[in-house]
């Protein structure tokens, strides 16, 4: 799937509790615009006590977080006459910008939702959203934002927990719907990882194994939000391949479609790929065409091994290797019409020296696939990328 904040989060806030010792603390940074003389940076810490209450410390010079240009203070948002303060106090957790892991604490008997969002930049857009989540009993865990300096564009994730008996599945679905269409959102996903299905997948590879397999491994332990539709490659594999014999084990269908310079079979793997919900490549040597991808018309994640953008095309470890680099990379990409020019979705490297081998250079680059692209996948299905501007991505 970079934004300066001008959509501005609002804060009733209690006052600090100066008996209780601070046990851990985090920080929050937001962009305001001040009076239109440039961007400032506000910075608020916020200390969770060994009690379990919160207290902020209130930066020495106390603007109105609402953008509306008056002198109260963000602390006592009552004082503002303008109707851009939220009348709902979101959770002091949302100030938190810190990437949190989906295994994060969920309290008993609630859900954990995602929220990714993309529209045109405007006041007020993490109030209405914060607002969202808490007139119906949610706290947010944590927000991340991105609005770029030179575009009005507001890019975030959320993560929230809800009790979804005082807020049914559809509602919420309806819920996040009205919001986009209040703020034009080009954008606007919501996820319940225990309530809604896996996503489907289909994987194409070729004669490596590397990729293929570490992703099968990993789908296997549970590591993988996904389900497996079918594995298709244009080389044979014997029945008692590990990769065969792993897939006879879990049922996964294996398809083999030999190609040939003037038949790559697409039409054949695009009815096998049918109802997926993205396509992986793990290492398949095919370049797909451009009337593929248009009947496909979804996300395909690529995997290249190399260093993008250099070293395109084939060989790139030798490529690397002949150069003398000191560090080789894996990037993973999402496919487009330009061959190894999709926007990058992750990238790792690797120190590599003048004792190195190409056979050594083979080595560390698979090691280095296997694991850039399972992150990308994760990335995906954690509502973690989204597209900005044409060549690259927002990755929260």
């Amino acid at each position: 799937m970079a934004l300066t904040v001008t959509g501005k989060i609002q804060h009733l806030l209690k006052k600090k509790k100066r008996s209780a010792s601070p046990s851990a603390s985090t920080i929050f940074q937001s962009k305001e615009k001040n009076s239109g003389a440039g961007v400032r940076a506000v910075q608020w810490r916020i200390h969770r006590t060994e009690g379990g209450e919160e207290s902020i410390h209130q930066p020495p010079l106390a603007l109105c977080l609402t953008g509306c240009g008056c002198s109260c203070s963000p602390l006592l948002s009552s004082s503002c006459p303008t109707p851009t303060h939220p009348s709902v106090r979101p959770s002091n957790a949302m100030l938190s910008l810190a990437r949190r892991p989906l295994s994060a604490a969920v309290p008993a008997g609630n859900l954990l939702g995602i929220h990714l969002f993309q529209c045109p930049d405007t006041v007020g857009i993490v109030a209405k959203l914060s607002e969202c989540i808490a007139s119906r009993g949610g706290n947010i865990h944590s927000v991340d934002v991105f609005v770029p300096d030179d575009k009005p564009v507001f890019y975030s994730r959320s993560e929230f927990t809800y009790n979804p008996r005082l807020w049914p599945r559809h509602e919420l679905h309806n819920d996040f719907l009205n919001l986009s269409r209040c703020f034009n959102a080009q954008t606007s996903t919501v996820r319940v990882p225990d309530l809604d299905p896996k996503y489907n997948i289909s994987i194409l590879a070729s004669k490596q194994d590397h990729c293929l397999f570490d992703l099968l491994h990993r789908w296997q332990e549970g590591r993988l939000p996904v389900h497996i539709n079918c594995v298709i490659s244009n080389h044979d594999r014997p029945q008692d391949n590990h990769v065969r014999r792993f897939l006879q084990r879990h049922g996964i269908p294996y398809h083999y479609l030999p190609t040939a310079p003037g038949n790559k079979r697409e039409q054949e793997i695009l009815e096998l790929i049918q109802g997926t919900d993205f396509v992986v490549l793990a290492r398949y040597m095919q370049v797909l065409s451009e009337s593929f991808l248009k009947a496909y018309g979804k996300d395909i994640i690529n995997i290249h091994h190399g260093l993008l953008p250099s070293f395109k095309g084939g060989n790139p470890s030798r490529q690397a290797f002949n150069a003398g680099v000191k560090l080789i990379g894996a990037t993973s990409h999402f496919v487009t019409q330009e061959l190894d020019a999709g926007p990058i979705i992750e990238q790792m490297v690797e120190r590599v020296s003048h004792r190195d081998t190409l056979q050594s250079f083979v080595v560390k680059s698979e090691n280095l696939e296997k694991q850039c692209l399972a992150k990308a996948i994760k990335s995906y299905c954690e509502l973690r990328v989204l597209p900005y501007e044409l060549k690259k991505t927002v990755v929260f």
